[in-house]
């Protein structure tokens, strides 16, 4: 009997050493498993129950002038962003987090509502540092910051319609950074972040694929140009309480913009509350008639006929002609000028005899080989043609009308680009907002011959005897045409309302800089081209070409006297 019990005391002893043992051996087995043969798939498991993939973003490509100052670059900011479902549990914080975000519970929870099942949502884009330093604090389940970069720019308005802006979401939206959005923006990565106990992110597991910076586009903007410009435009639109006005410097030898502004201006770093249409670059997408700037290519197309020259006389006596229905009158009975008095004197009447001579054609031609009608292909949004109807349906009003600049219509850019290739011995080079490190070739728009007489004729328009005396700078022999332009109306053409142009080049013995000025509707007392653009023209280039240490002009030599003793030109 005693036996018998020892041996089930033995079995007993067995079994539960068996069951003990293969209890070990299961946990060791288990152990094995879960360490070792599906180690990665757990960590996988596990990291995407507490981990989030969001965006790894980098910075746009800066934007500089062709000295390599900044005119646009991005800033780092923190965005505070929620994971719906954690932040859903969390109520008792949305009234903390409200107020620093300027938001309320209610809002916060429709959000949360709308973006239910996501894993990702803002709650406030571009933050203070001081705002995210605070939301960082509240340590709120679900909420964490996400860096991100905002535009800044260091002109503010003074290049405000040339560079334009970008949203929130670093995208172009005007100017060169809408005409070059692509080169300059960044291709964001994403990024797998651990989260916290709290649901926030914590450090960063992997990178799913890395961010690409953009890349940065050199203009051919120079700053300080294009601050010289912007104070004398503006001052000018203010003194005189015009409605707007535009002005281009460009480079005559390379076709590159130096200076481009806009008066109302606008400052991108503070658009609130601004509508759409204080965005509009005027110089590229609004069109003007050009009224008297568009005599030389109407002297031009007259050289180009062989039946004129430079001292042709043409008799304005009595000051009026009438064409059709219209009477055509001048300033002044100037009596008869030469071809070259007809542009000193800005004769209206002189150009109608002039264009009335010519055939529809030639004139057509010298003015589309100039560029008018054309897009200049500078690429920057919201460029338009302008009006150049064809010669096939001018009649003779039409065309002595054209021959002063009305019945057509440019803007200040492409004038800029016409005036370029007088400057330019009769070549037109292709304009471009990017700094030209190589040269490229030009389009022939007129001989050189003709160019050179052009010159000379359009000097003598700044002469003491000429409409455009208010735009010379000492020491610098200027060229320059002005223009008063009666405003189209509803109507007809008004009494009231007026544009003030200037084109012009300098120095005249070897052109760099050419410049257009326009101010629409002055109602400061005067009106005139020569009284209102003209002196911004003089003011920039008195500045320019000296920042650009472009050697002064021998002294100022008078042509010949062109006309008998007359009064002065009017300023058209």
């Amino acid at each position: 009997m005693t036996r018998h019990h020892d041996n089930v005391r033995r079995f007993r002893r067995a079994v539960v050493l068996m069951v003990v043992l293969a209890g070990f051996a299961a946990l060791g087995a288990r152990a094995v498993y879960l360490q070792i043969l599906s180690a990665e798939f757990l960590q996988s498991q596990g990291n995407q129950r507490h981990s989030r993939v969001v965006k790894d973003n980098s910075h746009r490509g800066m934007v500089l002038d062709r000295h390599g100052s900044p005119l646009a670059v991005s800033t780092p900011v923190d965005s505070v962003w929620a994971h719906p479902e954690t932040l859903a549990h969390e109520k008792p914080s949305w009234w903390k987090l409200g107020q620093l975000l300027g938001t309320s519970s209610a809002e916060i929870g429709q959000l949360l509502k709308r973006q239910d099942g996501r894993e990702f949502t803002y709650l406030k884009r571009h933050v203070t540092p001081e705002v995210a330093e605070r939301v960082k604090a509240l340590e709120v389940p679900g909420v964490s910051l996400l860096r991100e970069y905002r535009r800044y720019y260091p002109l503010g308005p003074v290049a405000g319609h040339v560079i334009g802006f970008t949203n929130i979401d670093d995208q172009g939206q005007e100017g060169v950074e809408l005409a070059y959005d692509s080169w300059l923006r960044a291709t964001p990565g994403v990024k797998r972040v651990l989260k916290d106990p709290q649901g926030s992110a914590m450090e960063l597991i992997e990178s799913l694929s890395l961010p690409v910076a953009g890349k940065d586009l050199v203009l051919s903007l120079d700053r300080r140009i294009q601050y010289l410009a912007y104070r004398e435009l503006k001052a000018a639109v203010t003194a005189n309480r015009a409605r707007s006005g535009a002005a281009v410097v460009m480079d005559a030898r390379t076709g590159e913009i130096l200076a481009l502004v806009n008066e109302p201006d606008f400052n991108p770093n503070n658009r609130v509350g601004l509508k759409s249409q204080v965005f509009r670059n005027r110089a590229v997408t609004d069109t003007y008639e050009p009224g008297s700037t568009l005599k030389p290519f109407t002297v031009a197309a007259a050289l180009e006929s062989g039946r004129f020259r430079a001292n042709t006389p043409i008799d304005t006596a009595p000051g009026t002609i009438r064409v059709g229905d219209r009477l055509i009158r001048d300033t002044h009975n100037y009596g008869t000028l030469t071809v070259s008095g007809v542009i000193e004197k800005s004769s209206n009447v002189g150009a109608s005899k002039i264009a009335l001579a010519l055939t529809k054609q030639s004139m057509w031609d010298i003015l589309q080989r100039a560029g008018f009608g054309q897009l200049t292909g500078i690429a920057l949004p919201g460029e338009v043609s302008g009006v150049l109807r064809a010669p096939s349906r001018w009649v003779p009003v039409e065309q002595a009308a054209i021959s002063y600049g009305y019945g057509m219509s440019v803007t200040p850019l492409q004038l800029a680009r016409a005036y370029g290739a007088i400057a330019n011995n009769g070549v037109s080079m292709p304009l471009t907002m990017i700094k030209r490190d190589t040269a490229v070739d030009g389009r022939a728009v007129m001989s050189p011959a003709i160019a050179a007489q052009l010159r000379t004729m359009i000097e003598a328009a700044t002469s003491p005897t000429g409409t455009g005396v208010r735009a010379q700078v000492a020491d610098y022999r200027i060229a320059g045409k002005t223009g008063t332009v009666r405003k189209l109306t509803p109507t007809g053409y008004s009494e009231e309302q007026y544009l003030s142009w200037f084109a012009g080049f300098a120095p005249v013995s070897d052109p760099r800089l050419v410049m257009v000025v326009m101010v629409d509707e002055p109602r400061g007392g005067s009106y005139y081209g020569g009284d209102i653009a003209a002196p911004v023209f003089g003011r920039v280039m008195t500045g320019a070409l000296r920042l650009l240490d472009i050697r002064p002009d021998a002294p100022r030599l008078r042509s010949p006297s062109l006309i008998a003793a007359q009064p002065a030109g009017g300023g058209a």
